[in-house]
């Protein structure tokens, strides 16, 4: 027989099934109240013992009992050292499959790849035990594959690689009879590399007027596979003196399209191409003749209003409107103003205010389209 405030344990399994009543059998003085400390790694509590006739028991609350993992115990406030471990596992079949994956977009090409992680659980949250097998089932294009993966450290998963073409894969898994639902990543394109541009014009004269299209080719990936829909595509052109112009475009079933406007005047340009970063096209040589050879100018109003014009463009019609047209004022060779107007119906009239041009002689030098005229020694009265 024990000896007072002495506990002895009735042996009992050590193993239980998450959700069962667990319940710690004892032999002992039955008309003290024990505590027991109980933890695992959900959490901790204290409880007390109950009398069920000639012994003690504690029963282990709900909370710690449907946790599969090891529950630690200790009767606490004896002369003995009583503790020990129970085993709780998972029941037998899952009730849900908990599945992640991510990245949901990947690279085509074989290198890139996403990760499908399923956790089996049951109706109490609990992982299943090691070594439950899962089955991961994939569709992509005309494939269907099935592989078998089995749970380790609670967990079963597996490294969805990227194929070689672009398009979207379909992934679902199954375990014990139970599915789940399908999920999908995308597989994009890989970096675009080299393409061609073209050009597109109604006509080869600069008249400031009309539009230039440059058109890629189709930009493909190094698998061959049409990049996606929306990359930019910077195209850069220098013309005669090296300025740099600058127009882009995005891509649509991956032809990039961008729009200019003719220069006003005999140009030469060098067109190229680029995706940041990734990919450049040909060069493109594009020449845009000469429309305006000559202009009238006529002085009316004390040679203050000055017009410019019919300016005609290379069918002799008049230039369209907007082309610009400055003239630059000097008095004694020291430059005073600038004034630029804009076209309309092929004049331009410019206007010398008497406040601001006191009467004298003045150079006046018109220039439009690259070319210009001098007017030294003009008298403004």
């Amino acid at each position: 027989m024990p000896k007072k405030h002495d506990l002895i344990r009735i042996p009992l399994d050590t193993l239980f099934v998450a959700g069962s009543t667990i319940r710690l059998q004892f032999e002992g003085n039955t008309a003290i109240t024990y505590q027991m400390y109980c933890a695992n790694s959900y959490g901790s509590t204290l409880i007390e013992s109950q009398r069920q006739g000639s012994r003690i028991s504690f029963q282990i609350p709900n909370h710690l009992s449907i946790k599969s993992g090891i529950l630690n115990w200790r009767v606490v406030g004896t002369k003995q050292k009583l503790f020990g471990t129970l085993n709780i596992v998972p029941k037998e079949n899952p009730s849900s499959l908990e599945t992640y994956i991510g990245p949901p977009s990947i690279e085509a090409g074989g290198i890139d790849y996403s990760i499908l992680v399923v956790i089996p659980t049951d109706n109490l949250d609990n992982p299943l035990k090691q070594n439950t097998v899962v089955s991961i089932q994939q569709q992509f294009l005309a494939s269907e594959r099935n592989n078998l993966v089995f749970t380790k450290n609670l967990i079963a998963f597996k490294y969805i690689y990227a194929p070689i073409k672009s398009g979207r894969m379909l992934l679902s898994s199954e375990s014990l009879g139970l599915n789940s639902k399908e999920y999908d990543v995308n597989v994009m394109p890989a970096i675009a590399t080299n393409f061609t541009i073209y050009s597109q014009r109604n006509h080869t004269y600069a008249d400031g007027n009309q539009i230039t299209t440059f058109t890629s080719s189709v930009i493909k990936d190094k698998n061959n596979n049409t990049i996606s829909d929306g990359n930019f595509v910077y195209f850069f052109i220098t013309n005669k003196v090296g300025a740099l112009l600058k127009t882009s475009g995005t891509t649509i079933a991956g032809v990039a399209t961008a729009k200019i406007i003719h220069p006003d005047y005999e140009e030469d340009w060098s067109v190229k191409a680029y995706v940041l970063g990734m990919a450049e096209s040909n060069t493109l040589k594009v020449k845009y003749k000469k429309v305006v050879e000559n202009f009238e100018v006529t002085f009316l109003k004390n040679n203050r209003k000055i017009t410019v014009g019919p300016i005609k463009s290379f069918m002799d019609q008049l230039i369209p409107d907007g082309l610009q047209v400055k003239i630059s004022i000097y008095k004694n060779k020291k430059f005073l103003h600038e004034i630029i107007k804009s076209s309309r119906e092929g004049f331009v009239s410019f206007e010398l205010n008497q406040s601001i041009y006191k009467n004298g002689n003045y150079d006046l030098r018109i220039s439009t389209a690259k070319v210009r005229k001098l007017f030294q020694s003009t008298a403004l009265w």
